[in-house]
């Protein structure tokens, strides 16, 4: 699914062509993704203009005077600009019509995303009033890491992807980051030490960055707000790569079942 990399890879795309834009018209094809898309959104957002886009964890939020639209990319989805009048394809469900003459259109075949609307602040929203830290900002250190997995039992992969703790790591940048902190995913969080945490906040930085820089990862269905693929997975090191060499020893990488999820690393580099 679209992890930080990808959503902020979007916002980026996004934000010279729609802030100080003003909406013409909302066109809403079906009404019911991961969950119903406000009926009353096309009078909301009329003759509405966008002030700002911001990020929060793996949600997009396009800001106006009254309120924030608030997107998410669910399991499959990507947003596009496109010329109006351009006809919509299957999955494509939802378009934000500028009077510039272009529109913004969400694509999520799975149908996992999400088109919301909250009057309010937008961070006191349910689903972004209690996310943790980001992880690119500067309140995500090793000491509030290291805190963190105090007493915590669990696998340290599961421990970074748990969005109360550290917001926007997915499967493919934990798994990245930890082969670079030399942390195997498995390891017990609360033997986490000073020192691995702060090196491990490095490596998710840098893991996340040099993703953003690279259009982030395509796979599935996503792809930037100009169409384009992203090509960070060319430089993966253990994620999917099982039984494939490591590229540090050539050990063969190793697969194992997390949370319900796949974890990659190599036995040799990390420990």
């Amino acid at each position: 699914m679209p992890e930080l990399p990808e959503v902020e890879t979007t916002l980026r795309g996004l934000a010279p062509h729609l802030i100080g834009q003003t909406v013409s018209d909302v066109s809403i094809r079906t009404p019911q993704l991961r969950w119903a898309i406000p009926p009353q959104l096309p009078g909301l957002l009329r003759q509405q203009t966008i002030r700002a886009l911001h990020r929060r964890a793996k949600y997009l939020l396009i800001e106006f005077d009254h309120g924030t639209l608030i997107l998410h990319l669910g399991m499959s989805g990507s947003l596009r600009l496109l010329p109006i009048g351009t006809a919509a394809l299957p999955h494509e469900h939802f378009d934000l019509i500028l009077d510039n003459g272009t529109l913004m259109r969400l694509r999520d075949p799975r149908r996992f995303g999400a088109v919301l609307w909250h009057s309010g602040d937008a961070m006191n929203h349910p689903l972004l009033a209690k996310l943790g830290v980001e992880p690119l900002e500067e309140n995500f250190t090793g000491p509030y890491l290291f805190q963190a997995t105090r007493m915590r039992n669990a696998a340290i992969k599961l421990i970074i992807m748990d969005h109360h703790i550290v917001v926007g790591i997915g499967n493919i940048y934990a798994n990245e980051a930890l082969f670079h902190a030399g942390i195997r995913p498995e390891m017990m969080a609360s033997k986490l030490s000073k020192p691995r945490s702060a090196r491990l906040v490095q490596t998710l930085r840098e893991t996340l960055i040099s993703a953003i820089t690279q259009g982030g990862s395509s796979l599935r269905d996503y792809v930037g707000s100009d169409g384009n693929a992203g090509y960070f997975q060319q430089n993966y090191y253990v994620y999917d790569r099982a039984g494939e060499p490591c590229r540090t020893c050539n050990t063969a990488i190793k697969q194992i079942t997390q949370g319900q999820r796949s974890s990659f690393y190599c036995a040799v580099c990390q420990k």
